[in-house]
C-alpha cells in the first residue's frame, strides 16, 4: 500500500512540474538597457549640458590655479641658485598655498557634480522604470529583464528604443536640487 501512495505521489508530482513549465512557457519575457535608456533621454542630455555649463566657471578656476602652479614651478627651476633663500621660500609657500586652494576646491566641485547628477538620475531611473512599465504593458511583456543580466536576446524583445521613445513623450525634468 505505501508503494501505491508513493507511486501517486510522483505522478502528481511529474504532472504539476509538467504543468508549470508550461505555464511559464507562456510568459512574454522583454529586456532593456536601462542605463542606456536613461542615459539616451532628452532629458538627460538636457540636464548633462545645464550642469556642464553650470560648473564650467569653477573648472576654469581649477585651470586658472593650475598654470598658476606651472608657473611658480617655472619660476623656482629658472632661479635655481639666483634667488634668494627668502624668495623661493616665499614661491614655495604659493605653490603650497596654491595646491591646497586647487585639491580642495576639486574635491568640493567633484562632491557638488556627483551629488547634483545623482539626484538627476535617480529621478529619471524612477522615471525610465515607469516608461518601461508602460511599454510593457502595452506589449503584453509579462516580465522585463535588464540587459546587464542577460546572456542572449533576440533584437525583437529589446524595448530600449521604444523605453526612450516613452519616456521623452513623457514631459517634466526631475528637479536638481537648488544651491
Amino acid at each position: 500500500m505505501p508503494r501505491m501512495v508513493l507511486h501517486r505521489f510522483l505522478i502528481m508530482a511529474a504532472s504539476a512540474l509538467m504543468f508549470a513549465g508550461a505555464a511559464a512557457a507562456q510568459n512574454k519575457i522583454a529586456v532593456v538597457n536601462m542605463q542606456q535608456a536613461v542615459l539616451e533621454t532628452d532629458e538627460i542630455k538636457k540636464a548633462s549640458a545645464e550642469l556642464e555649463a553650470k560648473y564650467k566657471p569653477r573648472q576654469a578656476e581649477l585651470q586658472k590655479i593650475q598654470t598658476e602652479l606651472q608657473d611658480i614651478q617655472s619660476k623656482l627651476q629658472a632661479g635655481q641658485g639666483k634667488l634668494t633663500p627668502d624668495q623661493e621660500s616665499e614661491l614655495t609657500f604659493q605653490g603650497q598655498r596654491r595646491q591646497r586652494d586647487l585639491q580642495r576646491l576639486g574635491e568640493d566641485l567633484q562632491q557638488e557634480v556627483e551629488a547634483e547628477r545623482n539626484t538627476i538620475l535617480s529621478g529619471a531611473g524612477r522615471k525610465m522604470a515607469d516608461a518601461v512599465r508602460r511599454v510593457a504593458d502595452a506589449r503584453g511583456f509579462d516580465i522585463v529583464i535588464d540587459t546587464g543580466s542577460t546572456i542572449f536576446a533576440r533584437p525583437a524583445v529589446d524595448i530600449t528604443k521604444e523605453a526612450i521613445a516613452e519616456y521623452n513623450k513623457g514631459g517634466a525634468a526631475p528637479a536638481a536640487p537648488a544651491k
